[in-house]
């Protein structure tokens, strides 16, 4: 890759801020990867210790995502006989199978996402004008503030779910009895779920596991984020070297539309390589969050026919955070599209009828290329825009009154 290439030839970074560019760059990521052991799988330079306690963490996030799915399915599938309490545990099945399977494609994926980091440390590296890296700056901003707004908005709710509910909903009471509810239901089989400590322990691990998935859903937006926010601030690289064209040519650099050519193929196998590494993934939480936000728009009629207030919050919060959520995610890949089809009218707007004509001709093929912009997709078969946020919840509507028409009948 020519960025790679100039690093090599030069034989030091460009960037002398370069260290704490990249650290400001993955450093979000960093914290919610670590702690689920994912980080060391898609980061080559840690230690031997780092990879060694990155196995375990694998190996003990699967046993608690386990645990938390095993007890509630069997309840909910051959105990529970009550519709009504059947779709209520659905939902929080279906987030922590999706969970299950987003935290598996992410160690599988993790050679992908590798080289993908490398690419985005490598571009800070070789960024030499101030102007560049104030660019890359902005976009690093951008994608700090959709992750910390996506990790509010999932933490809030899931932890509302986990401890309001239990504490607060009408579902405690049981004539003049008190009963100690949990989160996920069917424990009860293996356990006195109601005496001391046994209730206490699955109440916090229960938590626990809440916790993990959220740092997952968490981790798939935040590697999103940083990626395309990366590729965006490329584009606009590219762009402004673009307007800067026909000085630059009379000027110390000879061949500039060479340099932005070979860069724009950069940019086009980096979003490539985003593509293949998140693609399943966004499939996953398509697919999800379908289902999920039309079992929380369920569950808030059914509690507001119940007149259940604290029932009624939490699920009013946690729908607001998923639905903001997913549309963050068809956001940076609307980002994505948007910034990348930027280079065609760019190319078109520099004065290229006054450059000689084997020269002009190079425009031709740049402002072909940029009328098939990159695109993320869900499983390569859903584009993520807007337009599939829109879907999304129109899905979920049609999906809603069945499920209404169905239980009501």
């Amino acid at each position: 890759m020519h960025n790679q290439l100039r690093c090599q030839f030069d034989g030091k970074p460009k960037n002398s801020h370069h260290k704490g560019d990249i650290r400001y760059t993955l450093e979000m990521c960093q914290w919610v990867l670590k702690p689920i052991g994912i980080w060391p799988l898609v980061y080559s330079r840690t230690s031997r210790l780092q990879k060694i306690l990155s196995n375990g963490l694998l190996a003990w996030c699967s046993f608690y995502l386990l645990i938390n799915m095993i007890p509630p399915t069997r309840h909910a599938m051959f105990v529970e006989k009550d519709t009504y309490k059947r779709v209520k545990m659905v939902g929080p099945l279906l987030f922590s199978a999706g969970n299950m399977v987003k935290y598996y494609y992410l160690a599988a994926k993790g050679s992908i996402l590798e080289r993908c980091i490398e690419q985005v440390e490598r571009d800070w590296r070789t960024v030499e004008r101030p102007s560049d890296r104030a660019i890359m700056l902005r976009q690093v901003s951008i994608s700090r503030s959709l992750i910390s707004l996506c990790a509010i908005f999932m933490y809030t709710g899931g932890i509302l779910f986990h401890t309001l509910i239990p504490f607060m909903s009408k579902s405690r009471f049981k004539g003049n009895t008190t009963v100690r509810v949990l989160t996920y239901a069917g424990y009860d089989a293996f356990f006195d779920t109601q005496s001391s400590p046994t209730y206490e322990i699955i109440f916090v691990v229960q938590i626990i596991v809440g916790l993990l998935k959220y740092s997952i859903t968490t981790s798939a937006y935040s590697l999103t984020a940083i990626f395309i926010t990366h590729v965006s601030g490329q584009i606009q690289i590219q762009v402004a070297r673009l307007k800067e064209f026909v000085a630059e040519r009379h000027e110390k650099n000879p061949d500039p539309l060479g340099i932005v050519i070979r860069d724009h193929v950069d940019i086009l196998r980096f979003s490539k390589n985003v593509e293949d590494a998140l693609r399943e993934i966004c499939m996953v939480l398509i697919l999800e969050s379908t289902m999920v936000i039309c079992l929380l728009e369920y569950y808030l009629l059914m509690e507001w026919e119940n007149s259940d207030a604290a029932a009624l919050i939490t699920y009013f919060i946690y729908l607001t955070s998923y639905t903001f959520n997913i549309l963050i995610f068809c956001y940076v890949g609307e980002m994505l599209t948007e910034q990348c089809s930027h280079i065609g009218p760019a190319s078109y707007n520099v004065d290229w009828y006054n450059l000689p004509p084997r020269q002009a001709y190079n425009f031709i093929m740049l402002n072909a290329i940029s009328l098939y912009p990159p695109k993320l997709t869900a499983g390569k078969m859903i584009p993520l825009s807007i337009y599939t946020f829109g879907s999304v919840m129109q899905t979920s509507a049609v999906y809603l009154n069945l499920l209404r028409t169905i239980t009501t009948s």
